[in-house]
């Protein structure tokens, strides 16, 4: 998708859903200017997920700047990472676009890698979700702690056996997918956790029903090396949400094995 100059009255082929819960020191809104004047045809829809700092300020500031590429959706109070994105991701189909996705809020992935997932989707049209995936390959910059690449390893590896698909990384905050009849199916239900969503999403897109004409739907879900990726400082994820994290997971992988597809 090459970039595009000036303003143009043709609906948005791309929604992208930003979760946002107390990123008023966090989140990079001149990079998101700068990216709509050159791809006016991605709006951001950010949702603050019942944020108690200035980020509602913040958001409406940036939506006021460009009401033709920024909105934002208020949640009452803070209802997690999962069900904000969740509930972005149904608004942002229901406006129609060709394509939605979320990213997260602080750019550790940067905007520059949203043109190559939406020239994927254009090029293959039996892809229907697209996985940003963080591994360190030579010519890549992927900026990541030691203990936390190792950990994502280890759960990347008991995600990918949980799902039975040989997934990199289930939990890179990159993902694209194409807007289908029944893609809203995967997002009408609260997900059963905080922070393993990223997999119970790619099980319940696994379980859509399948058309005819299509390839598999293992076969619709391709991970993109991301050519950079920074671990930004202020994460909320902590020791606790970790093994959290871990106790999620083994509820999810026995739920699915009680209930293969």
């Amino acid at each position: 998708m090459e970039p595009v100059s000036g303003n143009s009255s043709v609906s948005p082929n791309c929604v992208l859903v930003v979760p946002c819960y107390n990123e008023e020191k966090r989140l990079p809104t001149g990079a998101f200017e700068t990216f709509r004047h050159a791809y006016p045809h991605v709006n951001f829809l950010f949702v603050n997920d019942g944020s108690h700092d200035g980020t509602q300020s913040l958001l409406e500031a940036l939506k006021h700047s460009a009401p033709e590429s920024f909105d934002v959706v208020m949640l009452d109070r803070n209802r997690g990472k999962a069900e904000a994105i969740r509930r972005g991701l149904l608004e942002a189909i229901a406006r129609q676009p060709a394509f939605v996705g979320f990213w997260d809020a602080d750019l550790s992935t940067p905007l520059d890698e949203v043109p190559r997932f939406l020239d994927l989707m254009q090029e293959h049209p039996d892809v229907e979700m697209v996985i940003g995936s963080r591994v360190q390959l030579l010519g890549r910059d992927i900026s990541r702690r030691l203990l936390r690449h190792y950990m994502g390893r280890i759960f990347a590896t008991l995600a990918s056996a949980a799902i039975g698909l040989p997934v990199y990384d289930t939990q890179c905050g990159a993902k694209l997918f194409r807007v289908t009849p029944s893609l809203n199916q995967a997002f009408d239900k609260p997900f059963s956790s905080r922070w393993v969503f990223d997999v119970e999403l790619i099980d319940r897109f696994l379980r859509l029903s399948q058309e005819e004409e299509k390839a598999p739907r293992r076969e619709q879900i391709v991970e993109v090396p991301l050519q950079k990726w920074t671990d930004v400082a202020g994460s909320k994820l902590g020791t606790l949400d970790c093994i959290q994290a871990g106790c999620d997971l083994l509820r999810l992988t026995f739920r699915i094995r009680s209930n293969p597809r």
